[in-house]
């Protein structure tokens, strides 16, 4: 079965399987609300999947979500892939997809879950010691 891989912004159609994928992957406290969820992905300035096609139509393997000035400050929010597809480059394929191409551009992340901060070494980013945080309650 020949497959291709798609990153791009997510439609509509798609909110209830990134929600699955999210909520499958450790984020089923943040996503267990479709209508919250659909207002975060409607808020949000960049919401990518990336779709599988193949000869039995499209299927989200990964999500990713990100604020950003687009000139000099980006954060990613969200990033997740299928653990089934994970080290074939798709979550490497949406940080860049959302990144672009500004080399001045400072971007920001949390990498506290385990196995994470690896990965985003990987692709050029680095520990620092001057973010500071202000968390919010969780439910």
């Amino acid at each position: 079965m020949s497959t291709t891989l798609h990153i791009r912004p997510i439609l509509p159609a798609e909110h209830e399987a990134a929600r699955a994928l999210l909520s499958a992957n450790g984020w089923a406290s943040r996503v267990a609300d479709p209508a919250l969820f659909a207002r975060l992905l409607n808020q949000s300035q960049l919401a990518l999947v990336a779709v599988e096609r193949g000869e039995d139509g499209d299927r989200v393997i990964g999500f990713l979500r990100a604020l950003t000035d687009g000139i000099f400050n980006g954060y990613i929010s969200m990033l997740v892939v299928d653990e089934a597809q994970r080290g074939r480059g798709v979550g490497r394929a949406l940080v860049q997809q959302a990144m672009g191409d500004r080399p001045e551009m400072t971007w920001v992340l949390r990498a506290g879950r385990e196995g994470v901060a690896g990965f985003y070494e990987q692709i050029g980013f680095s520990r620092s010691e001057v973010a500071m945080e202000r968390l919010g309650r969780r439910g």
